[in-house]
């Protein structure tokens, strides 16, 4: 079977848009094939600065996928700080990348356009990712349009290496280029946490009820016709609900009689019944952090050897003595 490979940073508790547009599909995704998702804390050292809530977001993570039906006996869930190989493979790349191509890292042009001083973790982040997809000899990685350019470094990289040392010592990943949706926030703009317009995942139904109240929509009276189409409720809506239940929400819409208070209504109980059954999972898993410590081991010594065997093909290929 083929692999695929996902990371999450642990910086933030999931929201509904996490759900919707990552986790829902990765686990789909799991479907067709060998999956590997790990929880990147080494990447969020660019920006973390406590280690509680590193600790924290990293159980809130790996809780919130479990919970979502995440399998952990058929998808290797594990934290990337507990393989330390990645770490000599992104040393072995460095040496093959040109300082230019990470001086036109998104992350890093962005953090200075924005008038910062990134540190050396923002500017060197697209090795680390290159190493963290080569070394389990990922068939594919699923991204969204805006990464596509941190994967075609890891490919360029692995060919760069092939070229040198002889082929096929590393795969070439391929990008799998998400069809998940945008998912909108209580604003409109695309949901985030850092913009304040996220509906968290695993709060109350009286809460999760409250805060979808607060979505924004047009001011048109109870009578007036409404459009259905790019309205953050219906298109929150559809994401969750059966197509016949998004086509009659969209009906009433824009035939009128029909407010968008009713339209919250409707989005809050779809909601709840999407994620209310696994809010007691999360719970239950988020209270018992040995067992998530233990499904994080047991998902790091799973794909171990398979970072073990890359290292000594590439280890031999440089010269280097390949460990016994």
């Amino acid at each position: 079977m083929r692999r695929s490979l996902t990371g999450i940073k642990p910086t933030n508790l999931p929201h509904v848009g996490n759900y919707l547009g990552a986790i829902r599909p990765a686990i789909a995704l799991a479907e067709r094939f060998e999956s590997f998702l790990f929880i990147a804390d080494y990447h969020a050292l660019t920006t973390v600065r406590d280690a509680e809530e590193m600790r924290r977001h990293t159980y809130d993570v790996a809780a919130s996928w479990l919970a979502c039906g995440l399998d952990p006996e058929r998808v290797h869930l594990y934290r990337q700080s507990d393989v330390t190989e990645v770490f000599e493979l992104t040393w072995v790349l460095s040496c093959l990348i040109a300082t230019g191509q990470l001086e036109r890292g998104v992350s890093y042009k962005d953090a200075l356009a924005k008038g910062e001083a990134p540190n050396a973790g923002v500017f060197n982040y697209p090795v680390l990712m290159a190493a963290d997809i080569l070394l389990y000899d990922a068939d594919v990685v699923p991204v969204g349009k805006d990464q596509l350019q941190h994967l075609e470094l890891a490919r360029d990289v692995a060919a760069r290496f092939n070229h040198l040392f002889g082929e096929d010592l590393l795969r070439v990943p391929e990008a799998h280029i998400s069809e998940a949706p945008l998912v909108p926030g209580l604003d409109g703009q695309k949901m985030s946490k850092s913009k304040g317009n996220s509906i968290p995942l695993f709060d109350s139904a009286k809460k999760l009820r409250k805060v979808v109240m607060k979505i924004v929509t047009g001011s048109e009276s109870l009578e007036e016709p409404k459009v259905a189409e790019g309205s953050t409720v219906y298109e929150m809506y559809r994401l969750v609900a059966s197509e016949a239940d998004a086509a009659e929400m969209k009906r009433q819409l824009e035939e009128g009689g029909y407010g968008w208070g009713h339209a919250k209504q409707a989005l809050s109980e779809a909601l709840e019944a999407e994620i209310g059954p696994k809010r007691e999972r999360f719970e239950a898993l988020r209270s018992d952090e040995a067992e998530l410590d233990r499904i994080l081991q047991a998902g790091a010594d799973r794909v171990r050897p398979i970072a073990l065997r890359t290292l000594d093909r590439v280890r031999a290929a440089v010269g280097m003595r390949v460990r016994g």
